[in-house]
């Protein structure tokens, strides 16, 4: 690695929790442009059946780089976040082989960078997701301390917390299972991932110091909520469907909505359409109360039998 890539990888992987745990690296860099690889490993594994890697991976290395853009552009350090960001899933890909995302920051204004990117296994040519996202641009010098590369989840407003301590009460169930589907999923295992018994499903995220992608505020990083909330729609379709057809993702969006503090996350989901091909899901996270989301989310499904390739 030259010693300019060592000085990046010193500041905007090395400090952050999540980034370290997954091993992502930076490969390449310049003005408004940027590529990061995540390493091959058996923890990406989202589906044993079919051998396919976890799209919540995918998510985290593209959330990553297209921050990495927007840094690059920037003549000035500010803060800023992910407003939203957008996953099309284009081929199959497995956790066998190394994953890089080119990403660029194609248009800058004073308040938003705009994003893309491109993610692949071997091959440019053959990608295997390509990746949209927004961010939000901090105006106010000062206000808050510098976010590293990568990190989703815009600040709160200033009249947050008054409007937190006005939401109706809930409190969280005391139970929590494993999630057991009848095979291993392994980036489960990773994230951490349980479930509360009962209906409808209501998915649990234990905090952990390696789910962390803003070190400062902190807060978790935005490729995890997204990870978490992809797996929860899946998984809801997973116990709908009882087994007579797999969910395979095709697209998937998240809006950011406030900072994921460092404390166990809660997610749930809804069908909004499901036919004998495709399902459209829709997902709600959120940490103090389901009045108060942390992110919203919406992803197509293709829906396989058991008999398909």
């Amino acid at each position: 690695m030259n010693p300019f890539l060592e000085e990046l990888t010193r500041k905007f992987i090395t400090p952050v929790p999540h980034m370290r745990a997954t091993g992502l690296q930076i490969t390449d860099v310049g003005k408004g442009r940027g590529t990061m690889l995540l390493p091959a490993s058996p923890d990406w594994l989202g589906d044993a059946a079919r051998g396919l890697l976890h799209p919540g991976a995918l998510t985290v290395l593209a959330d990553s780089a297209c921050g990495m853009a927007v840094g690059t552009s920037l003549t000035q350090r500010v803060p800023y976040a992910t407003l939203d960001l957008r996953m099309d899933y284009l081929r199959p890909a497995g956790p066998d082989a190394d994953v890089s995302c080119e990403a660029e920051c194609y248009r800058l204004t004073r308040n938003v960078a705009f994003t893309r990117a491109t993610l692949w296994q071997g091959d440019r040519n053959e990608p295997i997701a390509a990746a949209q996202a927004t961010f939000m641009l901090s105006t106010a010098k000062g206000t808050r301390p510098p976010t590293p590369l990568g990190v989703s989840a815009p600040p709160d407003p200033p009249d947050s917390a008054a409007r937190e301590n006005q939401l109706p009460p809930w409190t969280a169930p005391s139970a929590s299972e494993p999630i057991a589907i009848g095979q291993p999923v392994p980036y489960v295992d990773f994230l951490g991932i349980r479930m509360a018994p009962g209906e409808p499903a209501l998915f649990r995220l234990p905090y952990q110091e390696k789910l962390i992608g803003n070190p400062r505020l902190p807060a978790l990083h935005g490729g995890v909520v997204a990870g978490f909330a992809e797996t929860a729609a899946t998984l809801h379709l997973i116990y709908l469907l009882k087994g007579s057809k797999q969910p395979k993702s095709v697209d998937f969006s998240i809006d950011y909505l406030r900072s994921g503090r460092p404390e166990e996350t809660f997610a749930r989901s809804e069908i909004v359409r499901i036919g004998s091909r495709v399902a459209l899901v829709q997902t709600r996270c959120w940490q103090k109360s389901p009045d108060y989301p942390i992110a919203v989310t919406r992803g197509h499904f293709l829906l396989e039998s058991q008999e398909a390739e």
